[in-house]
């Protein structure tokens, strides 16, 4: 098992400074824009226990190969480095492993850019099997990239028998070799959580619950939905990626139809490809979800921008066929702490828009009856004429489905139900002697 910076260095790296190298050509002079990515990076740092002693924006003319940032901001951060004690630079993009080596070099402390950051966190937070093999998997792939020549011990290895064996191997080829290997061990893990998966996916299709996956950016306020909505006590913090493994647990709608519902790991801007591979089986929650709900902090400054980076990576599921196309037709739009902005009334709402508190319990009711409503949008009306003695069938369609009228004859009932497609399709199965009337 990888083992996580913040693991290997609690007890010493604990000074901390962010640094957000921003372009001008790339992002345009958008202040608040840097800022608020400046404010993500610290809370991402604090979220790992590091202590934040300064942080800073560096303008960049320039991405340099060797460095990334200039000689001057070089000459200026080393003696910042120096005059706060700094055990940990933490640089909010990516580095090469050639940069991130120099940069070290430079400062005489440790340097880790935003993918190294946010696998640290992903390794500190996993809690279940398939969480820490995803964890443990995006952390090789990200270490096998960064095997550079850093070794003094880079000498040939002796192989064969005495003094006829052959070159060997370097160090580095070695662990290169038993990364690779390690890497393909967890990757068939992982196909076997993803089955394991498909199957409980099978088994609730069987029930059937209708599933709805709560996604969004991290510190949404996800996890604190899901507590309110179901009574769990899933972990729920104002922390940056608070939960990566997914929790299911069954709700009751007013019309009392039950559902299941679905808390994700959240997004993130920037989130490192590696990370994407790695959590497959947990955004795989998502594409088999009925309904997804985006839950938004409507009251953070960039909320705009993190709707735009949560619904980008949706599409990008898409393309890879990791989504259905229509996804966005089963999407409600959840607009979380109305209560810092003065209520609901302080919103504007649509009909694919619902605006709550998650903390306060305002506009849950409203919510819940969203989702029933699009569930029943879903559903298809259909008439039936069966024995009355058929009290098997009859209890099937009360169970599973919404009775709109019903009339009872001597020996018969005529029954009108509001079904799911594929509890239709069941029924159907299950009781061939029953067939639909004409309506």
């Amino acid at each position: 098992m990888a083992t996580s910076f913040t693991e290997k260095k609690q007890t010493v790296a604990t000074r901390a400074a962010v640094i957000l190298p921003w372009e001008r050509s790339a992002h345009g002079q958008d202040v608040r824009a840097a800022e608020a990515r400046l404010e993500e990076a610290v809370g991402l740092t604090a979220s790992i226990g590091l202590v934040i002693v300064r942080k800073a924006v560096l303008l960049l003319r320039a991405r340099r190969s060797a460095t990334l940032l200039g000689k001057g901001q070089i000459d200026s951060l080393r003696i910042a480095v120096k005059a706060d004690n700094i055990d940990v630079l933490v640089v909010d993009t990516k580095l090469t492993p050639a940069q991130q080596r120099n940069l070290e070099t430079e400062f005489g402390c440790k340097v880790i850019d935003r993918t190294g950051l946010i696998l640290d966190i992903f390794g500190a937070r996993a809690a279940t099997r398939e969480g820490t093999l995803q964890v443990e998997l995006a952390h090789l792939e990200y270490q096998r990239s960064r095997l550079v020549r850093l070794w003094t011990h880079l000498e040939r290895q002796r192989g064969g028998f005495g003094f006829l064996g052959g070159p060997g191997e370097t160090q580095i080829e070695a662990d290169r070799r038993m990364i690779g290997e390690r890497i393909v061990r967890l990757k068939k893990d992982l196909e076997q959580v993803r089955r394991t998966r498909g199957l409980h996916r099978q088994a609730r299709k069987r029930v059937p619950f209708p599933v709805v996956a709560l996604v969004g950016y991290t510190n949404a306020g996800k996890s604190t939905l899901f507590n309110a909505l179901t009574g769990a006590t899933v972990y729920a913090q104002d922390q940056l990626f608070a939960t990566l493994d997914p929790t299911m647990r069954a709700i009751e709608l007013p019309s009392g139809r039950q559902v299941i519902l679905s808390d994700t790991v959240g997004f993130i801007s920037d989130l490192p490809t590696e990370l994407i591979a790695a959590f497959r089986a947990t955004l795989e929650e998502v594409a088999e979800a009925d309904i997804i709900l985006h839950v938004r902090d409507i009251a953070h400054p960039d909320s705009t921008t993190q709707k735009k980076d949560v619904l980008g990576v949706l599409e990008s599921m898409a393309k890879d066929n990791m989504l259905e196309q229509d996804w966005p037709n089963r999407m409600i739009e959840v607009l979380n702490k109305v209560d810092l902005l003065g209520g609901q009334a302080a919103v504007p709402q649509g009909d694919e828009t619902v605006a709550i508190s998650a903390i306060t319990g305002d506009g849950l009711d409203r919510l819940l009856a969203r989702i029933d409503q699009r569930i029943t949008s879903g559903m298809e009306v259909v008439r039936y004429a069966m024995p009355l003695a058929d009290g098997a069938a009859l209890a099937w369609l009360y169970q599973h489905g919404e009775v709109v009228d019903r009339k009872d004859q001597e020996e018969e009932t005529d029954i009108t139900v509001r079904l799911l497609a594929e509890d239709r399709a069941r029924f159907e199965r299950q009781f061939r002697h029953i067939t639909p009337q004409m309506a």
